[in-house]
């Protein structure tokens, strides 16, 4: 089954952080940068974490995982679970069964393994992941 959770971004006016913590906070500063993994046209970025790696994708437009990273990952769709929050640019996603969506500056997004996706648009598209990115295209 597959499920998708999209959070409507709040407006900029509104400075309420409902569902958000400080607790446990860790500087992204303090952790271990990893090296860039770069696809052109697009880059990912780790930090590691105590509590895990977090990833910093930055997708240029023309940027498709099935042209760009799948020669790389050696499988027919992404197999990465997803769990991440997109910072500008948009990004369409389509899951194995056909499933789609498209996501933007504000949502935050939740995608199981087994998917494709690209940039829409020509703006490059900067998602932060906390749960995919940390073994993202490795062969």
């Amino acid at each position: 089954m597959t499920w998708w959770l999209v959070l409507i971004s709040r407006s900029r006016s509104d400075s309420a952080t409902t569902g958000l913590g400080k607790s446990g906070y860790q500087s992204l500063g303090g952790g271990d940068l990893g090296e860039g993994v770069d696809h052109v046209p697009g880059k990912v970025e780790l930090v590691n974490l105590d509590a895990g790696a977090v990833g910093r994708g930055t997708f240029e437009p023309g940027w498709k995982w099935s042209t760009h990273v799948k020669p790389i990952a050696g499988t027919a769709s992404c197999q990465a679970s997803h769990m991440g929050y997109v910072i500008s640019g948009r990004m369409n996603i389509v899951m194995d069964d056909g499933e789609s969506a498209e996501f933007g500056p504000g949502d935050f997004m939740i995608c199981q393994p087994g998917h494709d996706a690209w940039v829409v648009g020509d703006e490059a598209c900067v998602v932060i992941d906390w749960q995919g990115f940390a073994d993202y295209a490795k062969r």
